[in-house]
């Protein structure tokens, strides 16, 4: 069986080689079916992969040919069953990943800000131990009720 990604089936439909496409269920997953001009067969696939693209809901799959400009296809619920739904966390897995990345991107920056900042400083550079004086003297004039 060959196989199509998302903008392989996009070029096709558009070039009008894509006579239809069945939603298929296989256990508890769904798949689409492309039946094109050269003939049947074809699935859609990953992106950078053969391996047949699965969706657990089969909503995801309408919403992917609806975007792509399939409105109109079959649907084969016939091998469905939904006592093989994989169950897994969703995206809940990796919404955490995506917001992780967002805080470290924005901590990068402002990072990156700070040391530019700094490099950029036209005053003269204070060595460590002159800054370690000048706090020692502040804290020793701190008043002794505060510094305990």
């Amino acid at each position: 069986m060959q196989s199509m990604t998302i903008e392989q089936l996009r070029a096709a439909s558009n070039a009008g080689g894509v006579l239809g496409v069945t939603l298929k269920a296989q256990g508890g997953v769904f798949l689409v079916q492309i039946n094109t001009r050269s003939g049947p067969g074809a699935v859609l696939s990953k992106a950078r992969s053969t391996e047949p693209r699965r969706f657990g809901n089969p909503l995801a799959a309408l919403n992917v040919l609806r975007d792509i400009g399939i409105t109109v296809g079959r649907f084969d619920a016939s091998e469905y069953d939904p006592a093989e739904k994989e169950h897994d966390a969703g995206n809940r897995g990796r919404a955490d990943a995506m917001r992780q990345a967002h805080e470290a991107a924005a901590y990068n920056q402002w990072l990156a800000g700070e040391t530019r900042a700094s490099i950029d400083d036209p005053r003269p550079n204070l060595s460590h131990d002159g800054v370690m004086a000048e706090m020692d003297a502040e804290i020793a004039a701190l008043p002794k009720q505060k510094r305990a």
